[in-house]
């Protein structure tokens, strides 16, 4: 008996003899092949940094990223997740919100901040005369924390190096960082986010604005205005780089 596999092997190859019968017909004479398809340059991030200085390679696209976290089990946020939170936006975009992790709406739609806070965020972005599809919007962690507690050392460990990979294969020019976690995992640094927002920080070579995270305004409505200045210097620096 002929196994499926021989069967489709068999299908495929009367396939491709139709169609190239076809282009005969057609007078096509010669097919042409890139012998250096962009899957086959090595990824940078492969390469020792002395190596990679001297041979071709190409960054990591997000969806390879997202393959390689798959159904992530590397935190204990693993088995209590509903979706994973990859990210979601304009994969070359400028500017990069990275937010601290998903909430109950966001786990429950696998989208990054589609709850209430996610609606003041879309409010923000208006304001600031962009879309949610003109950004790129991310957290730090990928899964929700139980009754949305702060993340963990270990859970931030375990994210923290997809979030790098993240920034790398979008390569923004600006970063804002919502919320005390965001910032301070980013900054490395653990003054408060009151005394952190407003002031420009850099990382690794990226202009990063720290500020309030939309959550946070929903609870002190007072503070919105310290975050419009916020996003006033972002959206002015922002345009002062594309004219």
């Amino acid at each position: 008996m002929v196994d499926n596999r021989t069967q489709l092997i068999q299908r495929a190859r009367a396939s491709a003899a139709s169609a190239l019968q076809d282009l005969q017909r057609w007078g096509v004479e010669e097919l042409y092949f890139d012998s250096n398809p962009q899957q086959a340059i090595p990824l940078c991030v492969n390469l020792d940094p002395a190596t990679a200085a001297t041979t071709p390679c190409r960054a990591e696209s997000l969806e390879e990223i997202r393959a390689d976290l798959g159904e992530c089990q590397r935190c204990p946020l693993g088995r209590t997740r509903t979706n994973l939170v990859f990210g979601r936006g304009n994969p070359k975009a400028s500017l990069v919100f990275v937010g601290e992790g998903p909430g109950r709406n966001e786990d429950e739609q696998g989208e990054p901040f589609v709850g209430e806070a996610g609606l003041l965020l879309d409010r923000i972005l208006f304001a600031m005369e962009l879309e949610r599809n003109d950004v790129y919007i991310c957290n730090v962690i990928k899964c929700r924390a139980p009754q949305n507690r702060n993340p963990e050392a270990e859970e931030i460990a375990a994210c923290e190096p997809f979030l790098k990979r993240q920034l790398d294969a979008i390569n923004p020019s600006i970063l804002v960082a919502l919320g005390k976690f965001a910032a301070q995992t980013l900054l490395q640094d653990k003054t408060p986010i009151g005394n952190l927002r407003g002031e420009w920080r850099t990382y690794n070579g990226i202009d990063l604005m720290p500020t309030f995270h939309p959550a946070y305004l929903l609870r002190n409505p007072k503070c919105k205005r310290e975050l419009w200045r916020d996003m006033k210097q972002v959206t002015q620096r922002l345009r002062s780089q594309t004219e």
